[in-house]
């Protein structure tokens, strides 16, 4: 598909600045946002497929140890559910299996469309059943630096992150993310349980926000 491309570095699934994505009437999404979103950008299939190689990834990395996952709220939950789900499948279908249990932990870091400097972590804070394990964080990809660096207060045994999507930034760093489903340009996405001030987390596809839908939900 024009626009798309593994990376060949870290296989990565790279979308390239000029994709235009999928026009609406090719998918189904709810029809109260029709004027709020431009296009389908990441169709649900194609997530739920990149989802399952990732879980590939993590148990050929994992075999010999069991994970304690930290799922990061509210956006990556459902990553975080189908990602475990297709981790179960892939034990039950082999001689290998990896036990996983999966912890939460709430984090906001958007105002509108703009991220905030501040992390605020809502609910619990005390990570301590972390220490001595080896953790996986799953995670949209964003807020990671600030949560890494909470993390390993902790002193886990180890710690990866997967990370659905990672944008790319010009003064973007090395990506602290050791799973990427899909390196994106500097767009802001919604859907697939991502928000816009608590709105679009109903979307299976990863669609790009219009203008018209940023003036409606604004606060």
């Amino acid at each position: 598909l024009w626009g798309w491309e593994p990376s060949p570095v870290l296989d990565i699934f790279t979308i390239k600045d000029d994709w235009p994505g999928y026009s609406l009437d090719l998918f189904t999404y709810p029809e109260h946002y029709h004027d709020d979103i431009e296009n389908i950008y990441i169709p649900h299939g194609v997530i739920m497929n990149r989802t399952e190689r990732l879980a590939h990834y993590i148990m050929d990395d994992f075999r010999d140890d069991n994970i304690m996952v930290l799922c990061v709220l509210k956006g990556g939950y459902k990553f975080c559910a189908d990602l475990v789900e297709f981790i179960k499948i892939l034990g039950r279908n082999s001689n290998k299996y990896l036990e996983t249990r999966v912890e939460f932990i709430r984090l906001k870091s958007y105002l509108n469309d703009q991220s905030t400097e501040d992390l605020h972590i809502i609910g619990c804070q005390d990570l301590s059943f972390l220490r001595g394990k080896v953790c996986a964080i799953v995670d949209t990809g964003k807020t990671m630096k600030a949560l890494l660096k909470h993390v390993e207060t902790f002193e886990p045994k180890m710690v990866k992150v997967a990370g659905l999507l990672v944008k790319r930034l010009p003064n973007m760093a090395e990506s602290l993310t050791d799973y990427v489903g899909f390196e994106i340009p500097n767009r802001f996405v919604v859907g697939y349980a991502l928000d816009y001030n608590e709105y679009f987390r109903d979307l299976n596809h990863i669609c790009v926000l219009s203008r018209t839908g940023k003036m409606k939900y604004k606060i």
